[in-house]
């Protein structure tokens, strides 16, 4: 139990919700709850053991298991909840896959054959582009176009030429 209390002091999370200029960092808050979780129910344990000598409250030691149980299942649904939309790449907007082949289509004659947007953070976002060119640049030519794209942080592009009249 002291082991998990220094941790969690050395942890030390704080929610950056409210100040933008941070991200949630979630393996530190599921860390950091874990610790928690796992003081909470060695000091519930503790108790249960001393009701159960001193009051011969037998029973208390499966309401306190109960009582544990429940806490740690909404924390681990909250985080679940927090996390869920990054790991099953939810909420991926239109706006974000349209700003990207709007800049990329009209540059040269570029056009998307493929796009894949997901969220790898609170704020962060990953592509992977293909695209279709007459004119083929240097993937990092690309990348520099998506420069401006907010949150845009992993930026993967294949390239392709087109050898044909048209390349749509």
């Amino acid at each position: 139990m002291l082991v998990n209390i220094i941790s969690a002091f050395l942890l030390g999370y704080k929610d950056h919700s409210h100040d933008h200029k941070h991200h949630h960092d979630h393996s530190l808050k599921a860390a950091y709850f874990h610790v928690l979780a796992d003081t909470l129910t060695s000091i519930l344990a503790i108790l249960a053991l001393f009701a159960g000598k001193i009051f011969g409250w037998n029973w208390f030691d499966s309401v306190i298991g109960i009582v544990g149980a429940v806490v740690i299942s909404f924390w681990a649904y909250g985080l679940l909840k927090d996390t869920s939309a990054i790991l099953l790449d939810r909420n991926m907007g239109g706006k974000y896959k349209s700003e990207i082949k709007a800049i990329i289509e009209a540059n040269s004659d570029n056009r998307i054959s493929d796009l894949h947007l997901w969220k790898v953070g609170e704020k962060d976002y990953a592509v992977i582009i293909a695209l279709v060119t007459h004119f083929p640049k240097p993937t990092e030519y690309y990348k520099d176009l998506l420069k401006g794209v907010d949150g845009l942080s992993h930026i993967t592009v294949e390239i392709n030429q087109c050898f044909n009249e048209s390349c749509t």
